[in-house]
């Protein structure tokens, strides 16, 4: 009964074409040409795609598709029932108006194989292949004053009427979602893991059952609640958090913000059941300027931080820096009452980062090896510049033979106006990793750039003299919808409730496999071969989910 998704290579094809247009960059070990340039942000105009002309893509879903189940406040993929999917003509939003219904920002993916699933309609067979995802953004509930999200699933296999199932609005206690960030599959308690960036109120971690209905319970108890988006497992069935809070901005350094976010790894008792307890724990940096010393937050001390020795060094190639990670939070002495696990990192003097987003394991190195992305000021005016991490980096973070706590860090690489705003991530093979930006309207209208999708060599050290340039792989557009979210942002005050530029989000490389040889970095991805399959989403305007395939011409 289900139809297996065909593949609609003709606009996949109009944007390799594009990319054939221009000149092309020397082919690197992957095989790919590259694209040369960003697109640019031209107020008013919409620009397509530009994919290195190797590989294509195919849309597998947007916004404007009706759940198969929606209800009033949530009707469809990537649009919630708060108005119409564009405003009408010469409507004007005023503060405290809504002319556009909210874009619900489909996030981070997760593709599974998975037999015997069943949805809203139990005749219908929905297949094995699924991607779920949680909803960054959505309306106001009334009641609470706070942006709610949602859980759903995209049905691979199906057709369009069961394309998209909704899956989850509120966890078991009947409380709504928070705006979901991040998210992966922990096949060792079975669950869906949906973290949420807000902080000691609404952020923290969500486990959910993969079936329909969802069950959905909030385990702040035991991993906290901080600015969490990056969520990752490691062989041992451990949890590796990513933590992105925004610092406060220098008083000299007006255009930089203060290292304010941590990494934290959750060791629970029971790796079946993540609420049978465990040990909440966040990395610790020495300091090479001081050796012994820990590189602290500096509460009241903003422009020192943004411009200290540490920071600099953090962000010079070649320096390998000693790690630890240090206990902040254990339930068996603590106890499950939710707590902030920012404040409580500060205290046990773990190390803060500008704005890590994401990380991923790198395969074949046994769970070894973890490299983050730092987002940075994501402002061309930032004081800190690429030599304090203004503009982001890449970390590698290698754990030491033997220990249980010990590591070191590393910088793979370090980021500029032309590389900036680094988020999500995925190892594309053995050593090739994709990275990709959100640079956000601000940066992208001071360089007339938009978001890339940069492909990286974990082997290469690019600090060296004629190392060469990352590739891009992709060079995202701005789809009609977006364009004209931009120009609506761009009143001031007018209360404008939607994001303006389209974002890549969600770059995910996997094979779907649910046990735990199927973990991120696992086994080496073989994108396109044995079952290996590309996504990414088109967050913002049209909302659209996309697979990348390789180029049959």
């Amino acid at each position: 009964m289900h139809l297996r998704n065909s593949i609609a290579f003709s606009a996949a094809l109009a944007t390799a074409a594009a990319a054939l247009s221009q000149p092309a960059h020397a082919t690197l070990a992957s095989g790919y040409t590259g694209v040369p340039s960003a697109n640019p942000k031209t107020s008013g105009i919409a620009v397509p795609n530009v994919l290195t002309p190797e590989l294509v893509q195919t849309a597998l879903v947007q916004g404007s598709a009706k759940l198969e189940n929606g209800t009033s406040a949530i009707p469809y993929y990537g649009y919630c029932g708060d108005g119409t999917m564009l405003p009408a003509p010469g409507a004007v939003q005023l503060p405290g108006s809504n002319i556009e219904a909210t874009k619900s920002e489909p996030d981070k993916n997760v593709y599974l194989v998975l037999p015997g699933q069943t949805g809203a309609d139990a005749a219908y067979d929905y297949g094995t292949h699924f991607v779920y995802q949680g909803h960054e953004n959505a309306a106001v509930d009334a009641a609470s004053g706070l942006k709610t999200g949602y859980i759903t699933r995209v049905n691979l296999d199906a057709d369009a009427a069961h394309r998209v199932t909704l899956l989850a609005t509120h966890d078991a206690a009947g409380t709504l979602l928070p705006v979901i960030d991040g998210a992966t599959w922990d096949p060792f308690c079975r669950r869906l893991l949906f973290t949420a960036e807000g902080g000691a109120t609404t952020g923290g971690v969500w486990q959910a059952t993969v079936g329909f209905p969802s069950t959905v319970v909030d385990i702040s108890g035991y991993l906290g609640r901080g600015g969490y988006e990056g969520i990752q497992n490691d062989g041992q069935g451990n949890v590796y958090l990513v933590e992105d809070v925004g610092g406060t901005k220098g008083t000299v350094n007006s255009h930089a913000r203060q290292p304010n976010s941590f990494l934290y790894r959750y060791l629970p008792t029971n790796i079946a059941d993540l609420t049978a307890g465990g040990v909440l724990q966040a990395l610790q940096v020495e300091s090479i300027a001081n050796p012994g010393q820990p590189i602290v937050f500096h509460a009241g001390q903003a422009d020192a931080d943004i411009l200290s020795q540490d920071i600099a060094d953090m962000h010079t190639y070649g320096l390998v820096f000693v790690t630890h990670w240090v206990t902040i939070h254990d339930t068996a002495v603590d106890g499950t009452a939710p707590f902030s696990a920012n404040a409580l990192a500060k205290a046990a003097s773990a190390t803060p980062f500008k704005r890590p987003e994401n990380g991923v394991f790198r395969p074949g190195s046994d769970f070894a090896e973890f490299y983050f992305t730092a987002t940075g000021d994501t402002d061309a005016n930032t004081e800190a510049g690429s030599l304090f991490g203004g503009f982001g980096a890449i970390f590698a973070w290698k754990k030491t033979a033997g220990s249980t706590i010990d590591g070191t860090l590393s910088l793979l690489y370090r980021c500029d106006i032309d590389h900036s705003g680094f988020d999500n991530i995925a190892f594309w093979g053995a050593d090739e990793l994709v990275a990709v930006e959100d640079r956000g309207d601000t940066l992208h209208a001071q360089h007339n750039a938009l978001d890339s999708a940069f492909l990286f060599d974990a082997t290469v050290d690019y600090g060296n003299v004629g190392a060469p340039a990352p590739l891009r792989l992709l060079a995202l557009g701005r789809d009609a919808s977006a364009t004209l979210d931009s120009g609506l942002l761009g009143v001031s005050g007018n209360g404008f409730q939607n994001d303006g530029d389209n974002e890549i989000t969600g770059i995910h490389v996997s094979d779907g496999n649910p046990r735990a040889m199927g973990i991120l970095g696992a086994r080496v991805p073989t994108p396109f071969a044995s079952g290996w399959r590309v996504f990414y989403a088109q967050q913002h305007g049209d909302n659209t989910l996309f697979e990348v395939l390789p180029n049959p011409h």
